[in-house]
């Protein structure tokens, strides 16, 4: 039996604040599937400007599964120099093995990196002690601030209510980003967990989450359409005005409709920066280009938004 970790002594107070919009940035790519570090600058340049409040390196939009080892060291050091201190750096964790997690955990304590992005290895399955373990061990080794990433879809497991308590031993635990869609998750995490500050990791429910009190949103789509999202974090978390938040969110409905079907989530991303003048290439195999319908497609449910969004900025 585990006893819900909020009855530890343990100084929350202390810990990093996860306020505002989070992008998990793309990886550009040349026609060859080589790094573009051209474009990425480009892009990270466009995402500060736009405001977001902080950068994701090696979360799954930027393909972190696709590239060796050598690439993920070396777009760590790209962005840690390009980022250059002006917005928190998250870096992900992601691999099967525990000892790959942690090498990565270590290399971006080392580097600089504020904090770092936690998942379940992908495909091992493993129970909840076992993925507690994992991440406790990561822990270890870099004694950052820990955003979990909890993503059954993807990885197979829930992270529950045993690896949550297991895990909240340590206040490095900070942050959870909950990409499960399931609803009585949210609801858990908001009554049973308020030590851990949640985040947004289903985009079609974002106004829920943010009616039961998450602090962030870790967004995708914030790649190419910063300002729908920092406008929904404005209304709903900063001026507590959902009725405005409900407007912008039914403007942005119909593209995360579009970006979760058919499973070309990355590809719609990709193509979405493409739109707005970044280049950023192709997404590596197995995954392929859109096609030219879901570019139109795309490209129709975007400037619908961006247009109706002005509306709504105008007050009309």
């Amino acid at each position: 039996m585990y006893t819900n970790c909020i009855h530890y002594s343990i100084d929350w107070s202390s810990r990093m604040k996860f306020e505002g919009i989070y992008t998990p940035v793309v990886t550009p790519y040349n026609e060859d599937f080589s790094i573009n570090e051209t474009v990425l600058e480009s892009v990270i340049e466009y995402l500060i400007a736009s405001g977001v409040h902080g950068l994701i390196l090696a979360g799954t939009t930027g393909e972190y599964y696709a590239q060796s080892h050598e690439e993920r060291v070396h777009l760590l050091e790209c962005f840690k120099s390009i980022i250059n201190g002006r917005v928190p750096l998250i870096v992900g964790t992601g691999a099967i093995r525990t000892e790959d997690s942690v090498h990565y955990a270590e290399l971006a304590a080392k580097a600089g990196a504020d904090a770092l992005l936690v998942a379940t290895p992908p495909y091992a399955v493993p129970t909840d002690r076992e993925n507690a373990l994992h991440a406790l061990a990561i822990d270890r080794a870099a004694n950052l601030p820990i955003m979990l990433y909890n993503y059954p879809g993807r990885m197979g497991v829930t992270m529950g209510e045993e690896y949550l308590d297991r895990v909240g031993r340590s206040p490095n635990f900070c942050a959870i980003k909950e990409s499960s869609g399931d609803i009585n998750r949210l609801h858990l995490l908001a009554r049973d967990y308020p030590h851990l500050q949640l985040g947004c990791g289903m985009d079609d429910q974002a106004l829920e989450f943010f009616a039961w009190g998450a602090s962030c949103w870790v967004c995708a789509g914030s790649n190419f359409a910063p300002e729908a999202h920092l406008a929904l974090y404005q209304a709903c978390r900063v001026e507590g005005d959902f009725n405005k938040g409900r407007r912008i969110m039914s403007a942005m409905l119909p593209l995360m409709r579009v970006l979760e079907q058919g499973g070309k989530f990355i590809q719609c991303i990709k193509h979405g920066l493409v739109m707005r003048g970044l280049p950023v290439g192709p997404p590596r195999k197995p995954l392929q280009n859109l096609n030219k319908d879901d570019k139109r497609e795309l490209e129709q449910v975007i400037r619908l938004m961006d247009t109706t969004l002005q509306y709504i900025k105008e007050g009309v």
